[in-house]
C-alpha cells in the first residue's frame, strides 16, 4: 500500500528552512578565511580575532548590553507598579489607560522613532544616550504591563486586604503577597523587554546621537561595504539566545524533578 504524500511535513520543512537556513548560512560563514560570503575558502577564526579588536564594534555590544539591561529593570519596576496600581483603579481610568498603554505597540515602530524624535527636538534635548534610554523605556513599558495584567486578573482582590489584617504594612503586602503572585508574569515582562530593546533598530536610529550606537545601528552603518565580522558577531548572539532559551526551558523541568526526588525521600 502507498502511503500518501504528507503536505503537512512539507510545509512545517520548509518553514523551518525558511527560519533556520539564513542563520545557518551566517554562522557557516563567520568562520570563512576569505571576506567572501559566497564562496568558503577555508576554516580561519581571524573574523572573530578581528570583531574582538574593532573597537567600534565593542562598543555597539557595550551600548546595546547597557540600554537593554536598564531599559528592562527600569521599566519592569514602572510597569509592575503601574500595573498593579491600575488594577486597584475604576473600570473608566483602567479602560483608558489601556487604550493608550497599547498605542505605542499598535503603531508602526516609525510613527514612535518620529514621534519621539520630534518630542526630543521640539524640547531642545541634544540626542545621545539619555535620550536612546528613554526612548527604550518608554516602548518597552506596554510589553511590560501586558505580560502582568492577566496575572493580576487572576489574584484574588481579597489577598491584599487579608495581608493587611495579619498585620503586613502596603509594602509588605506588596513584595511578600502580591508580587510573589505575579511573578512569572514579571519575568515574562522583562524577558519581553530586554529582546524588545537589544533588538530594536527603528527607534533606536531615530533618538541615537553621533558615537552611541547599538548592534543594530552599527550593522546598518557597516551595510554598504563587506564586512564578515559582522557574522562573527551575529553567530556570539544566536549562541547567546539559544543558552538562554535551553537554560529557560530546562531550569522548571530540573526544578520540578529536584522537588518530586525530595518528595519522595520524604515519603520513605
Amino acid at each position: 500500500m502507498k502511503k500518501k504524500f504528507n503536505f503537512k511535513k512539507l510545509y512545517l520543512a520548509l518553514i523551518i528552512l525558511f527560519f533556520y537556513l539564513p542563520i545557518i548560512y551566517v554562522v557557516f560563514f563567520s568562520f570563512n578565511e576569505s571576506r567572501s560570503l559566497t564562496s568558503f575558502t577555508g576554516f580561519s577564526l581571524r573574523w572573530y580575532e578581528k570583531m574582538f579588536k574593532s573597537r567600534s564594534m565593542m562598543e555597539s555590544v557595550y551600548y546595546s548590553l547597557l540600554i537593554a539591561i536598564l531599559a528592562t529593570v527600569i521599566s519592569t519596576i514602572v510597569g509592575t507598579i503601574a500595573s498593579i496600581g491600575l488594577s486597584k483603579s475604576n473600570r473608566v481610568i483602567k479602560e483608558i489607560v489601556t487604550q493608550v498603554n497599547n498605542l505605542p505597540m499598535l503603531n508602526p515602530d516609525i510613527v514612535t522613532a518620529i514621534g519621539l524624535m520630534l518630542f526630543f527636538t521640539t524640547l531642545q534635548i541634544p540626542t545621545g544616550f539619555g535620550t536612546l534610554l528613554v526612548a527604550h523605556i518608554v516602548f518597552c513599558i506596554p510589553y511590560v504591563m501586558l505580560s502582568i495584567n492577566p496575572k493580576l486578573r487572576q489574584l484574588d482582590d481579597n489577598i491584599a486586604e487579608a495581608a493587611l489584617d495579619l498585620g503586613c504594612t502596603p509594602f509588605q503586602a506588596l513584595t511578600k503577597v502580591i508580587i510573589p503572585q505575579i511573578k512569572e508574569g514579571i519575568i515574562s515582562g522583562a524577558l519581553v523587554a530586554f529582546t524588545m530593546s537589544f533588538d530594536d533598530f527603528v527607534i533606536s536610529y531615530f533618538t541615537t546621537g553621533p558615537g552611541i550606537n547599538n548592534i543594530s545601528t552599527y550593522v546598518y552603518s557597516t551595510s554598504k561595504r563587506i564586512n564578515p565580522s559582522i557574522n562573527s558577531l551575529s553567530t556570539l548572539i544566536v549562541l547567546a539566545v539559544t543558552l538562554v532559551l535551553i537554560i529557560v526551558n530546562f531550569a522548571p523541568m530540573l526544578k520540578q524533578r529536584k522537588e518530586r526526588h525530595h518528595h519522595h525521600e520524604q515519603v520513605f
